[in-house]
């Protein structure tokens, strides 16, 4: 069974940085694209950033362009997401996701096995 697991949320003051991984378990990353993925209390999941199996590839979300970057070690099998300059309404659970295909949309519905999320909250 594919399993994901995003870690290294936390409690972060605006303005500041957190570094998301993502492993997994079952099969090998390196052969996946890789999403990572927010759901802000009271809102729909949305896709934040994604990347293609060699890395070659990214796409963002407006709203964290500049801000946050989707890096991938395949020899250590694992996903980064590097938040910086941190606001309030980046707020949420965050899950990493993957799929066979790269899509530059980077949406949900591309995507099959889903980690269980890691919690980042932006406050002061």
């Amino acid at each position: 069974q594919l399993q994901l697991v995003a870690s290294g949320g936390g409690l972060v003051q605006p303005g500041g940085s957190l570094k998301l991984s993502c492993t997994a378990s079952g099969f090998t990353l390196d052969y996946y694209a890789i999403g990572w993925f927010r759901q802000a209390p009271g809102k729909e999941r949305e896709g934040m950033a994604c990347i293609s199996t060699s890395g070659a590839t990214t796409d963002y979300a407006d709203s964290v362009k500049g801000r946050f970057t989707i890096s991938r070690d395949n020899a250590k099998e694992t996903v980064y997401l590097q938040m910086s300059s941190l606001k309030p309404e980046d707020t949420g659970i965050y899950y990493c996701a993957s799929s066979l295909w790269y899509s530059s949309t980077c949406h949900e519905a591309d995507f099959d096995s889903w980690g269980q999320g890691t919690q980042v909250t932006v406050s002061s």
